[in-house]
């Protein structure tokens, strides 16, 4: 298993996904949406490359994303199955023993607005 680093705006994005989902579902929900999220890091942090990971060269070279639905059997919250989870994790693999999570982020949202400038391709020459 990989070291797991979370940056500081994935954190805050945690923190916004689990108050919004608090406020608009209830207590239940928002700590199986949490189960479901810590599910989706260890998930990567084991293996990068699982299932439903996508390196995502369309933005980046090192980016890759991986959405939530992809760990909904492995949540520990199996009691409360979140059907359509609407998240996914945007990371990429530093090396073979460090995964970086720079955001958390909703699958509505433009990818490209969103990625951290380290994440970003330099221009050649």
């Amino acid at each position: 298993m990989a070291t797991l680093r979370i940056a500081p705006a994935a954190k805050r994005d945690l923190e916004l996904i689990l108050s919004w989902t608090h406020e608009n579902f209830g207590e239940r929900i928002r700590r199986s949406y949490e189960s479901l999220i810590v599910q989706a890091l260890s998930d990567i942090a084991d293996n990068p490359d699982r299932t439903g990971s996508q390196r995502r060269k369309d933005i980046s070279s090192v980016a890759r994303t991986y959405h939530l639905y992809f760990s909904r059997s492995n949540s520990r919250s199996r009691q409360l199955l979140i059907r359509q989870p609407r998240h996914f994790l945007l990371f990429r693999a530093v090396d073979d023993g460090l995964v970086e999570v720079a955001r958390i982020l909703h699958d509505s949202m433009d990818l490209q607005r969103h990625l951290p400038a380290e994440y970003r391709d330099k221009p050649e020459g």
